[in-house]
C-alpha cells in the first residue's frame, strides 16, 4: 500500500466517521420475547464523549488500492467508561462522495455501573454524499454484568469532537 493511499484511506475513514456520524441513526434488534432471560429487560440511554485513533494497517492480501484496513482504538467517557479495539475495512470509489466501511470493535468497560465486554458492529455507506450508518451490539456478545446487552449506538461529531448516544437494554437483575 502506498503512503499516498494510506493518507487517502485514513482521510476517507475520518470523513466517513464525521459525515456519517453527524446525524445518522442506527438500527436495533428487538429482544426476542421467547429467549431465556434472567429478569425484566430495562431499556436505558447512555451518552458521553470518546477519543478515537485510526491507524492504517498493511494489507498483504488485497492488491486493490481502493480498499484499506485500519485499526481502531477508542477511549470512552461518560455513562460508558472504557476502551475499545477494533478493525475497519474501508473502500473508496471513483465517484466523489461515495464510499463505505465496515468495522468490528470490542468494548471493555463499565456501562452505567455494570462492567464487562461487548462487541459493536459498524456498517456505513456514503452514496454521493448521503450518509447511512448502523452501529449495533452483536447479539450475545455481552459478558459478565453486561450479559444480555442489546442496543444501538449513534456517533455525533461536532467541531471535531466525538460523542455517542447509546440506547440499550439489559436484564435488570444483575
Amino acid at each position: 500500500m502506498t503512503s499516498g493511499f494510506r493518507v487517502g484511506i485514513t482521510f476517507l475513514a475520518g470523513l466517513l466517521l464525521s459525515v456519517v456520524g453527524s446525524g445518522a441513526c442506527a438500527q436495533i434488534k428487538s429482544v426476542d420475547p421467547n429467549a431465556p432471560q434472567k429478569g425484566k429487560v430495562v431499556t436505558k440511554h447512555a451518552s458521553g464523549t470518546f477519543e478515537v485513533k485510526i491507524t492504517p494497517q498493511q494489507d498483504d492480501k488485497t492488491s486493490d488500492p481502493a480498499v484499506g484496513r485500519m485499526s481502531i482504538d477508542k477511549q470512552f467517557h461518560g455513562d460508558l467508561e472504557g476502551t475499545s479495539k477494533g478493525q475497519m475495512l474501508a473502500a473508496m470509489t471513483s465517484v466523489k462522495g461515495s464510499a463505505g466501511y465496515v468495522a468490528m470493535e470490542k468494548v471493555r468497560g463499565t456501562l452505567s455501573g455494570r462492567s464487562g465486554t461487548f462487541v459493536l458492529q459498524h456498517s456505513a455507506i456514503m452514496d454521493r454524499g448521503t450518509p447511512q450508518l448502523t452501529i449495533i451490539v452483536v447479539p450475545d456478545s455481552g459478558t459478565d454484568q453486561l450479559a444480555g446487552l442489546t442496543g444501538k449506538m449513534n456517533i455525533i461529531i461536532t467541531d471535531g469532537k466525538h460523542s455517542y448516544e447509546f440506547d440499550y437494554s439489559l436484564p435488570d437483575n444483575q
